[in-house]
């Protein structure tokens, strides 16, 4: 076709037309790829990161990222900003696989101006989180930036607030998952906080809401951003960070893995396994892995890795409130939630931040269908005037609220105490919790023997030649009538008591029978849950 519109065939066509146009796009493309130049790639190294790019191509299988909006750069003027356009703006945007299943993500480019917060970064990853939604994928972000474009003022504000936004609508329909590689500062922090993991490298990523020069000014103190809010901070004191990965390649590795045991989204089971662990594998050291003395310690870890697939324990919140252990494992190729207590640490009773641990992987297993499997041996919840004062009454109710409210299949073993209030609402049978099951050392009272007879009797052990020697009677027919898991399992509140090394090939088959359970729930907007 000529100029005019008129169609002309001499033959043969020139491509030398269409050779530049392909040319100027390379040369476009390679130029985007350059991000903020070449010296700020550099300075990007020599601080141990990786770029925005680089990223992708590590967690993404090979080949298969594709690009969304890369063209896309800000429209301000004001203070000297006509001289910072990059093409991409500063942050990559876009979806690929992860062993071969699909995943929408973002990159923010630390290279183009501090990977600062902008309307156009907004827009970008406001268009891949609409993707992801629509499409029924993860979300990923691979996040390292200043925080919000001061330069732009309330459009970067606005730009944040469509973000959060977002991670609220996607929430429990979606996984979503924050990777902090570099700085999170300020609002910026709420987007991570809204997602369902958050995943730390130590010495590279920070978060806080106000910086230490804000902290020295308004309380005179002195402190360091790794103290404020480095990976073992969040990941140990705070509970902000889900997994604190020693550098990139770990944290990215352990994305991957992560979403090797989540659903793409709330309408799918988790994904399974070819099994490669015996069903029936019976190990014999269960048998006598929990001390009968009740006041003797031992690892619930070693429980767990005995009980599960060789090999599938991820924990979560591994670092933050010890004395809980939640994760996910396999059970013959099954994805399973696990949430167990540690008598190892504080004898597994429940505090405050064990309540939130808890209670919130609960609730994220049962958003995405995945089955739970609760280990109970805990004294109790912890006594203290911190504790009441702190809301222990309202964290603890959490717990019984997730149970509760869960319609996934629940299965609880009871491996030695279950006291008071801890039964009740670890995954006790009349929170509506599919099967429990429990082992010989299973000790379930209103309280510990010791502590039973200290109230019931105290006026009779007054009275006695030898207190000492009658109290020790007492208390030994005590447990023998109370505390042993035989007459709960005569009243039905528990289903069968096993042998500890008979626990797994139960498990495989109960997981088995409620593949298919439906729960009806009465129609509501959503409960009031003690926050």
């Amino acid at each position: 076709m000529s100029l005019d519109g008129n169609m002309q065939d001499n033959g043969h066509h020139d491509d030398s037309g269409h050779q530049e146009l392909a040319k100027e796009l390379r040369q476009q493309r390679e130029k985007m790829k350059q991000g903020g130049g070449l010296k700020r790639i550099e300075a990007q190294h020599a601080k141990g990161k990786l770029t925005a790019r680089e990223r992708i191509e590590r967690l993404l299988d090979e080949g298969s990222f594709q690009e969304i909006d890369g063209y896309m750069t800000h429209r301000h003027h004001d203070f000297g900003m006509d001289e910072n356009r990059f093409s991409g703006d500063s942050v990559v945007t876009g979806f690929g696989k992860i062993n071969g299943r699909t995943i929408c993500l973002f990159a923010q480019d630390f290279t183009v101006l501090g990977g600062s917060f902008s309307e156009v970064q907004g827009q970008k990853v406001a268009k891949a989180m609409d993707l992801a939604l629509q499409a029924g994928v993860p979300f990923v972000g691979l996040n390292d930036s200043v925080g919000a474009r001061i330069q732009e003022g309330v459009y970067s504000l606005a730009a944040y607030a469509e973000l959060f936004w977002r991670n609220t609508q996607a929430s429990g329909v979606i996984p979503q998952i924050s990777v902090m590689l570099g700085p999170c500062a300020g609002g910026s922090v709420y987007s991570p906080a809204l997602t369902d993991f958050v995943i730390m490298t130590q010495g590279t990523s920070h978060m806080f809401i106000t910086g230490p020069q804000v902290i020295k000014t308004v309380t005179q103190e002195e402190v360091d951003l790794e103290t404020l809010g480095g990976a073992d901070t969040h990941s140990t004191v705070s509970g902000v960070a889900h997994f604190a990965a020693a550098d990139e390649e770990a944290a990215l590795a352990l994305t991957r893995q992560l979403l090797s045991y989540l659903p793409s989204n709330n309408a799918e089971p988790p994904p399974s396994v070819k099994p490669t662990d015996d069903p029936w594998r019976m190990d014999s050291e269960l048998n006598s892995i929990v001390p009968t003395d009740p006041g003797l310690a031992y690892d619930m870890r070693r429980v767990i890795h005995h009980i599960f697939d060789h090999g599938s324990f991820l924990e979560v919140h591994q670092g933050y409130a010890q004395n809980a252990i939640v994760g996910f494992a396999r059970l013959h190729g099954q994805a399973v939630g696990i949430v167990a207590q540690q008598p190892e640490v504080m004898a597994g009773v429940i505090d405050i931040n064990a309540s939130d641990k808890i209670s919130r992987f609960i609730r994220i297993c049962d958003a995405f269908n995945i089955p739970i499997v609760t280990f109970i041996d805990s004294p109790g919840f912890m006594p203290g005037l911190m504790q009441e004062h702190g809301g222990i009454i309202r964290h603890g109710a959490k717990i019984v609220y997730a149970y509760s409210e869960a319609t996934v299949p629940k299965l609880a073993v009871v491996t030695r105490k279950a006291y008071g209030g801890a039964y009740i609402v670890m995954s006790s049978k009349y929170i509506r919790t599919d099967l429990v099951f429990a082992w010989p050392t299973a000790e379930i009272a209103v309280m510990g023997a010791e502590g039973a007879v200290n109230i019931l009797y105290r006026k009779h052990l007054k009275d006695v030649a030898d207190p000492e020697a009658e109290h020790a009677k007492i208390t030994a027919e005590f447990r023998e009538k109370f505390s042993r898991p035989y007459t709960p399992a005569a009243s039905g509140h528990i289903d069968d008591i096993l042998l500890p090394s008979e626990t797994r090939p139960r498990l495989i088959g109960a997981l088995e029978l409620l593949r298919d359970k439906q729960v009806s729930l009465p129609a509501k907007k959503h409960g009031i849950m003690p926050v």
